[in-house]
C-alpha cells in the first residue's frame, strides 16, 4: 500500500513539475507581447522563461530514460518484460485468471502469488532459478496484469482466497508450496484460515515474503503516524475509483517523466535493482488499473490475521528485509514468532521487492525448504533393509527432523 502512496505524491510532483514548465513558458510569451518588438534587452533577459520552461516539459515527458540509466545497473535480464502466453483459468469469484506454468509436468508445485499492483512476471527469477526441478505456477491477481476483476467487481482478501484454491486445485494431486510476497502473503494467511483442511495434505508449506499479519498501514516505516491518517487515506482510494481516467492519465505522465521509477526505487529496493527490474514495476504500477489498486489498498486496511497464526501448523518459511520500509522488519518477526512451525530468514540488504533484487538469497532458501518440506517421510531407495517383516515397519526409512533447520 505504501508504494501505491509514494506513487501518488511522486506522480503528483511529476504533474506540478510540468505544470511550472507550462507556466513559464507561457510567461515568456506574455512578457513578450507586453514588451513589443522595440523590447531589446529587456527581452533578452526574459529568455531564461522558454528555456527552463522548455526543458521542465521535456523532462517530463521524456526523464524516464535518464532516471533508469541513473538509478539502475544493467544486467541482462530485459527477458523478463516478456509474458509467457499462459492460460486461463476462471474461477467461482468471477475472475478470469491469466496463468504462466514453467517446469517438469510431474514434479511437486510451487504457486507464486505476487504482490499488490504488480504482476506475475515480477517472479522471473523465480522461474529460471526454480523450474529445473519443480514446477512453478505464477498467476495475476484478480483485476491486475492480464486478470479480469471478480464478477461483482468487490475487493476482499477472502475473494483472492478463493482464487488460490482454485489454483492449488489445479495442481492436484502434486502437493504444493505456497509463496506469497507482500499482499500474496497475506492472501496465502487467509487461505490457511479459510481452508485448513489443505494444510498438511495438498498443501505441504508455505513461504511468506516481507509481508505482514493485520492492516499494513500499520508496519509502513511511518508507523502510527500513517494509521492516525487512515481515513483521509480512504478518501483519496475512494475517489480514485470514479476519477480512473484522470488518475490513469496522471500515472502515465509520472512513467513517462520517470518519477514512477524514483518512487519504486526508493520505496520498493534495498539494494540497486537492474534497469529491467526497475522498468517492470514502474510499468506494473501505471499499467493496472487504478481503481483495482484502490479496492486492493482498501481491503488490505480492514484485514487482520495476527489471531489465526498460532492455528496455522503447516511448515513455513518467513523472509523479512531488513531495509523494508513498506512493511517493517518487526511485522515478519511477528509472523515467524507466531506460527508454531516457522523459521524466519532475515536478509539483511533487502527492501520491499527483495524477492526480485535479491532474488538468488531468497530462492535458494526456498529450494532448501522445498526440499526439505516435500521430501518428509520419504523412503530412500539406496537405504539399509535391516527388517522384512511386520514386526520392523519403518526399517529403511529415514526419519525427518522435528523442526525445519535454519535454512541461512
Amino acid at each position: 500500500m505504501l508504494l501505491q502512496i509514494f506513487q501518488r505524491l511522486f506522480a503528483l510532483a511529476s504533474l506540478a513539475v510540468l505544470a511550472f514548465g507550462g507556466y513559464l513558458i507561457w510567461s515568456w510569451f506574455e512578457v513578450r507581447d507586453a514588451l513589443g518588438p522595440d523590447g531589446g534587452d529587456a527581452f533578452d533577459t526574459q529568455a531564461w522563461r522558454l528555456w527552463l520552461g522548455g526543458a521542465l516539459v521535456a523532462w517530463s515527458f521524456l526523464g524516464k530514460l535518464p532516471v533508469k540509466m541513473l538509478l539502475g545497473r544493467q544486467e541482462n535480464d530485459w527477458e523478463r518484460l516478456r509474458r509467457l502466453p499462459g492460460a486461463t483459468v476462471t474461477t467461482p469469484t468471477g475472475a478470469k485468471l491469466h496463468v504462466e506454468r514453467s517446469g517438469p509436468e510431474d514434479a511437486p508445485v510451487l504457486v507464486f502469488v505476487h504482490g499488490w499492483g504488480l504482476e506475475a512476471g515480477t517472479w522471473w527469477e523465480a522461474r529460471q532459478m526454480l523450474s529445473e526441478r519443480y514446477q512453478v505456477v505464477t498467476y495475476d491477481l484478480a483485476g491486475l496484469g492480464k486478470s479480469t476483476q471478480f464478477a461483482d467487481r468487490r475487493y476482499s482478501l477472502e475473494k483472492f482466497a478463493d482464487d488460490l484454491l482454485e489454483i492449488v486445485g489445479q495442481a492436484c494431486p502434486r502437493k504444493v508450496i505456497l509463496v506469497g510476497h507482500s499482499i500474496g502473503g497475506m492472501i496465502i494467511q487467509t487461505f490457511c484460515r479459510r481452508y485448513p483442511e489443505t494444510l498438511n495434505r495438498q498443501v505441504a508449506g508455505i513461504v511468506l515474503e516481507n509481508t505482514t499479519h493485520e492492516d499494513p498501514s500499520r508496519t509502513t516505516v511511518l508507523g502510527e503516524g500513517l494509521h492516525a491518517i487512515k481515513p483521509l487515506l480512504e478518501v483519496a482510494m475512494r475517489l480514485d475509483i470514479p476519477l480512473q481516467p484522470l488518475v490513469w492519465l496522471m500515472n502515465w505522465q509520472s512513467y513517462l517523466s520517470g518519477n514512477t521509477h524514483l518512487a519504486m526505487r526508493i520505496g520498493g529496493f534495498g539494494t540497486q535493482p537492474t534497469k529491467a527490474q526497475l522498468e517492470q514495476v514502474a510499468l506494473a504500477a501505471t499499467r493496472n488499473p487504478p481503481a483495482v489498486q484502490a479496492k486492493g489498498n482498501l481491503a488490505m486496511m480492514h484485514w487482520e490475521a495476527t489471531g489465526d497464526l498460532p492455528t496455522i501448523r503447516v511448515p513455513a518459511l518467513v523472509f523479512v528485509g531488513g531495509k523494508d520500509i513498506v512493511t517493517v522488519p518487526a511485522a515478519g518477526e511477528t509472523i515467524a514468532r507466531r506460527l508454531p512451525q516457522a523459521k524466519a530468514v532475515y536478509v539483511e540488504d533487502a527492501g520491499h521487492l527483495g524477492p526480485m533484487e535479491l532474488a538468488e538469497t531468497y530462492n535458494a532458501a526456498i529450494a532448501s525448504f522445498a526440499d526439505e518440506v516435500f521430501t518428509r517421510g520419504a523412503r530412500y531407495a539406496d537405504g539399509p533393509v535391516e527388517a522384512t517383516t511386520m514386526d520392523a515397519p519403518d526399517a529403511g526409512v529415514r526419519q525427518p527432523p522435528q523442526e525445519p533447520r535454519p535454512f541461512m
